[in-house]
């Protein structure tokens, strides 16, 4: 599919890079690029040869949030629910394993993204913030609690404030700060050792992250122990038996 404001590329094998593409826009969200990134989301996710998919953004921004120029139209407002619902429910519950490499600002809805991905790194030079909630918005609360808890969560959705890379990795908001220019590299590293395991292993490893937040104890241990082991020793047999 020919896309206008996202760009996906293939670093290397087993790997698409999904670029947010409006650097004068400061890569904002609009209902076109969500409705992109979706589809672009959908034909990977069938695409044999991608194991991980790592967003970017063009530019000295990850993302603004999404385009406010577009709040203003209330014909749109279906259009803005539906592809922000969709293309957010798509990235949660995707099945392969999901990168943000950060340079610049991930803000609002470019926060949210972040969140949804399973791996988040950035460079010295991002920012962070729901700033938002000062002019009506209203922030993704409950998968940001759960990555930085409680107290974090609630300082970032209530204040509108910024915190700076350091602070983002102290709160485990990100697991790596790089040097300038050095996110997209640690991106391709850090998936080169994800597609060391097995593919089945890893979708199984996604589905159990997905279902665990609403899991209890006795119910994550069953699908993640008791109903899974047969099958990841099948998964290991097979790929004894290849090799």
């Amino acid at each position: 599919m020919a896309y206008q404001l996202i760009t996906v590329e293939y670093p290397r094998a087993g790997v698409a890079q999904i670029t947010m593409n409006r650097p004068e826009r400061r890569n904002a969200l609009s209902i076109q690029m969500r409705e992109e990134l979706y589809q672009a989301l959908q034909e990977e996710r069938v695409n044999d040869d991608v194991r991980v998919v790592i967003f970017t953004g063009a530019g000295p921004c990850f993302s603004s949030g999404f385009d406010l120029s577009e709040f203003g139209k209330p014909e749109r407002l279906d259009d803005l629910i539906n592809s922000s619902a969709k293309f957010y429910r798509a990235l949660w519950y995707y099945p392969k394993a999901t990168i943000a490499a950060v340079d610049g600002p991930a803000l609002a809805g470019g926060l949210d993204l972040l969140v949804f991905c399973d791996i988040r790194l950035c460079t010295e030079a991002s920012v962070f913030g729901h700033p938002q909630v000062k002019f009506g918005g209203v922030p993704i609360y409950t998968p940001l609690r759960w990555i930085v808890g409680d107290t974090a969560a609630r300082s970032l959705c209530l204040r509108g404030n910024y915190i700076d890379a350091q602070e983002a990795l102290r709160i485990g908001l990100v697991g790596e700060v790089v040097p300038a220019d050095g996110h997209l590299p640690r991106a391709l590293e850090i998936a080169e050792e994800i597609m060391e395991a097995p593919p089945e292993s890893l979708a199984f490893s996604k589905a159990y992250m997905q279902r665990s937040p609403d899991s209890s104890f006795d119910t994550s241990f069953y699908f993640e122990h008791d109903d899974s082991f047969r099958r990841r020793m099948e998964v290991i047999v097979r790929n004894r038996e290849r090799s």
